[in-house]
C-alpha cells in the first residue's frame, strides 16, 4: 500500500482478466515480453484470485507471473478463499504450495471478516423497495 501513498504505478486486474492476457501472451510465445511489460508496475492488484478455474494452462500462467514477481516487484491479491483451499485453483498441491510459499515469504496478510459490502447494499435496496411498496 505504500507504493499507492507514493504514486508508485500500479495495475489492477480481475484474476481471470489477468489469466487470459497471459494465456495469449503465451500462445504466442510472448509471456517473457508480457511479464517485463508488467515490471513497469512497482504493485499489480490481482482481485479475486479464487475464481481462476483450475486448468493447467490457466493457472501455470498466473504461477509464473508470481514466479517472475516474487523478490522484485510487489503483488497485493485478493480472495474469499483460506491458503489451504488454494488447491481449487493451482492444478497440483506442489505448485499450490511453491505459489503460497513465494507469496507469503514477505507478505502481510489482512483478513477482513464481517458482511460484504454487496450484501449490505443489497439489503439496504431490498428494504427501500419493502418501504416503497407499504
Amino acid at each position: 500500500m505504500a507504493l499507492i501513498a507514493m504514486a508508485q504505478p500500479c495495475r489492477f486486474f480481475a484474476a481471470t482478466a489477468l489469466v487470459q492476457l497471459l494465456q495469449k501472451a503465451k500462445a504466442v510465445y510472448e509471456l517473457p515480453a508480457m511479464l517485463q511489460k508488467l515490471d513497469r508496475y512497482g504493485l499489480l492488484v490481482i482481485d479475486d484470485i479464487s475464481y481462476v478455474r483450475r486448468s493447467e494452462l490457466e493457472s501455470s500462467v498466473l504461477f509464473e507471473l508470481i514466479c517472475h514477481r516474487y523478490e522484485r516487484r510487489s503483488l497485493l491479491i485478493t480472495s474469499n478463499q483460506p491458503f489451504r483451499d488454494w488447491d481449487d485453483i493451482f492444478p497440483s498441491s506442489s505448485m499450490t504450495v511453491a505459489a503460497v510459499d513465494r507469496l507469503v515469504h514477505h507478505c502481510r496478510i489482512v483478513e477482513i471478516g464481517g458482511e460484504s459490502y454487496r450484501q449490505r447494499q443489497a439489503k439496504a435496496r431490498l428494504a427501500a423497495m419493502d418501504g416503497s411498496l407499504a
